[in-house]
């Protein structure tokens, strides 16, 4: 087995399809299992919501964009591509750089908050200091990203382990008694407004669902076998679980404990429950985010590397992922440590905007995969600048487009409030005309489309990649072998002209 990845953006050759179901349950309950998911049962309390409306809120929220982000999963094993690459299905060779941005500045931004998390944090807990902090954590972070795929798998592997039986002890104590508040909390303190609910409903959903590019990342190497409804569920399962687990926690010390930093109250629950639990529990949490911040790059690298293939094709090697990352670490790490804490609101309010970015890409992704094309893709056309999905989609750019600007009148971001959510009470409803308008327009938009002029391309590309990859016979026939499946368990495509 290779020490540092030599792939990127190419297809994983069936032969190399190493990947295990039961490893994505546990990947992202743990890339979930971290300060950032804690924080955001900070949300509800904040704005007078009471612990109860804010775990039903949270819950409710993760289940809606829990839903749409596993679904992507299945597009890994599938297709054996980053998801980026997948979405020149959609976008066209170069179209696709419009939703890279998006994801682009999900990644560096997510690296910048947890940046601001881990080093004001530890510096809150532990008196370190922030700029040698923030140094360290991206330096390990960049290491995981380089060495790539299976290190993250493995890392997320050993931190699941070490850390759900120290937050299983804390929950205990919590649950018990053992740990107290202010003498003049109330945990019930707090009503429910309709604002408040879906403020926390809305960064629940959008949690989850600003994972959705980098799913198949994490799947690619699965064997194309693999069912569909099986990667789905499990994916949903880690994803779901440990903020189910972590936002009431979060809720809770919010309203009991009066804290407004994660590791601080991790730290002060922790230690009365077991004396030297918190400051375990603290360490353990700021390691699992390095380890997210290192998928952040890890996908941020692909996304580069997409990005540019997209204007010059290119054949990246080890060198290329190396200098990519290396350069996005810059980036967030001099960001991070450039400003003060106070500034994560507004990187909230950013990451908030990215959000309402990649909501339409999300259903144009997801309509095209399952009910226009049902998984059957000319993965080398992905490739080629004169494929068959041609240089620039209209489709799926005008889909893009359409519901981003009616998504507008909905937002309420920063200072703006749209029109529609003023008249609403403040209630931000954007993302839900988002995946609506999107998936609807790009579904109709398709009705018309000739995907039988596809089916010639489709069969001679499983033909290229079984003879590049390993005489594994044609998928499309159904031959067998590692990788090639034995059977479909999405549809047929309807590919009789004008359907």
């Amino acid at each position: 087995m290779e020490v540092i990845e030599s792939l990127s953006i190419q297809h994983v050759p069936f032969a190399g399809r190493h990947g295990r179901l039961w490893k994505q349950g546990p990947f992202w309950f743990q890339g979930n299992f971290q300060p950032f998911t804690l924080s955001l049962g900070f949300i509800g309390p904040g704005l007078g919501l009471s612990i109860g409306w804010t775990v039903l809120a949270g819950a409710l929220g993760l289940l809606v964009g829990t839903f749409f982000m596993a679904f992507h999963a299945s597009q890994g094993p599938r297709l054996g591509l980053p998801q980026m690459i997948q979405s020149r299905g959609q976008f066209g060779y170069r179209g696709v750089i419009v939703p890279l941005a998006a994801t682009l500045f999900t990644f560096v931004g997510f690296n910048v908050v947890d940046t601001i998390i881990i080093g004001h944090g530890l510096e809150a807990v532990f008196g370190w200091d922030v700029t040698a902090v923030g140094i360290g954590i991206t330096v390990v972070a960049v290491v995981l990203a380089v060495y790539g795929h299976d290190w993250l798998h493995r890392a997320f592997q050993v931190l699941f382990w070490c850390s759900a039986p120290c937050w299983l002890v804390l929950s205990t104590g919590i649950l018990t008694g053992r740990v107290t508040g202010q003498a003049d909390a109330v945990t019930d303190a707090g009503g429910f407004t309709l604002v408040a609910f879906m403020v926390q409903f809305t960064a629940a959903a959008g949690y989850n669902i600003s994972y959705a590019p980098y799913v198949s990342d994490y799947s690619r190497y699965l064997p194309r076998s693999t069912p569909t409804s099986r990667i789905v569920a499990s994916v949903f399962g880690g994803a779901a679980g440990s903020p189910m687990w972590l936002i009431p926690i979060g809720a809770w010390m919010a309203t009991a404990l009066g804290v407004n930093d994660p590791l601080a109250g991790t730290r002060a629950a922790g230690d009365q429950v077991v004396d030297g639990l918190g400051a375990v529990l603290t360490l353990l949490s700021v390691l699992a985010l390095v380890a997210t911040m290192g998928l952040n790059a890890y996908s941020g690298m692909l996304t580069v590397l997409t990005g540019i293939d997209s204007v010059r094709p290119i054949r990246p090697g080890r060198r290329a992922r190396v200098l990519t990352i290396s350069g996005l670490a810059v980036v967030w790490c001099a960001v991070g440590l450039g400003v003060s804490a106070d500034f994560s609101t507004a990187l909230g309010n950013a990451l908030l905007l990215m959000l309402y970015l990649l909501i339409p890409w999300t259903a144009v992704n997801l309509v095209d995969y399952f009910f226009v094309r049902r998984g059957h893709y000319a993965i080398t056309h992905l490739f080629r600048p004169d494929g068959i999905y041609g240089a620039w989609a209209w489709r799926g750019l005008l889909a893009y487009g359409v519901g981003l600007l009616l998504m507008v009148p909905f937002m309420v971001v920063g200072p703006f409030t749209g029109p529609v959510a003023e008249a609403l009470g403040g209630v931000d409803v954007a993302f839900m005309v988002g995946l609506t308008v999107s998936g609807a327009l790009y579904h109709a938009l398709t009705r018309g489309m000739d995907l039988s002029a596809e089916e010639p391309a489709v069969a001679a590309s499983e033909r290229e990649l079984a003879e590049r990859d390993g005489d594994f016979g044609d998928p499309i026939a159904g031959a067998t072998g590692d990788g090639a499946p034995s059977g479909d368990d999405l549809p047929a495509v309807n590919r009789a002209p004008g359907s």
